[in-house]
């Protein structure tokens, strides 16, 4: 008899891989490990994904999917950030997996599909055009990857993480309140014009300036 195709076989993989990945990394990911979590062949595996990369860009281009489905439904700045939590939280590994080496390639040309919402949210909220908030997109950004992983990889329960997470939706609505009052301070360089995110094969990180360093802020 011929054999019928599995409609879930692929999602079984990718899931698989997820598993692995966070168990152990990249080196936990190997092809043939891939095919025993999902309970196929290691050539079956062959035949729907390249090889190791090519799965994970699957894990990513998924991730941002599930992410931007979930901040569609919500309405403004603040609900779409405590979405982002909310899902970063729920989905600590593939979250982990999401931001890792997002700033090379190929992660780098992929669609940035949540950067460019929140854009999109801020322009809504603050006026202009989304590119113009592209600064302070990275900042809320920042803000958010950083209390994902302080209570992920901190362990915070309870009332400590009640209040972590509270405390990133006050800082956000300051931030928020110091741009429409146009207090937003502004250090260091201006941004490079060949400085690109969100934009795909466009994308670029190569921009001028001091690049990872700190400009001090002049007293006022």
């Amino acid at each position: 008899m011929p054999r019928h195709p599995d409609p879930d076989l692929e999602q079984r993989i990718l899931e698989a891989a997820s598993r692995l990945w966070a168990r152990g990394g990249e080196k936990a990911l190997t092809m043939r490990a891939v095919a025993k979590g999902a309970g196929t062949t290691t050539p079956t595996v062959y035949e729907r994904y390249r090889d190791r990369e090519d799965i994970l860009r699957a894990l990513r281009l998924q991730t941002r999917r599930h992410m931007f489905d979930a901040l569609t439904r919500t309405r403004t700045v603040r609900e779409a950030v405590r979405c982002k939590l909310e899902f970063a939280l729920a989905h600590r590994h593939s979250y982990e997996m999401l931001v890792d080496g997002v700033a090379k390639p190929p992660a780098l040309h992929e669609p940035w599909l949540s950067f460019n919402f929140m854009r999109q949210r801020l322009a809504e909220h603050l006026g202009g055009s989304p590119r113009e908030h592209t600064r302070l997109a990275l900042a809320v950004w920042s803000l958010t990857y950083g209390t994902a992983m302080l209570i992920i990889r901190g362990g915070f329960q309870g009332a400590l993480r009640a209040q972590t997470l509270h405390a990133c939706l006050d800082a956000l609505d300051v931030m928020l309140d110091s741009v429409r009052s146009k207090r937003f301070p502004h250090t260091g360089p201006k941004w490079p014009t060949n400085l690109i995110l969100g934009q795909g094969r466009k994308s670029r990180v190569n921009g001028g300036g001091r690049s990872g360093q700190l400009r001090k802020q002049s007293p006022r």
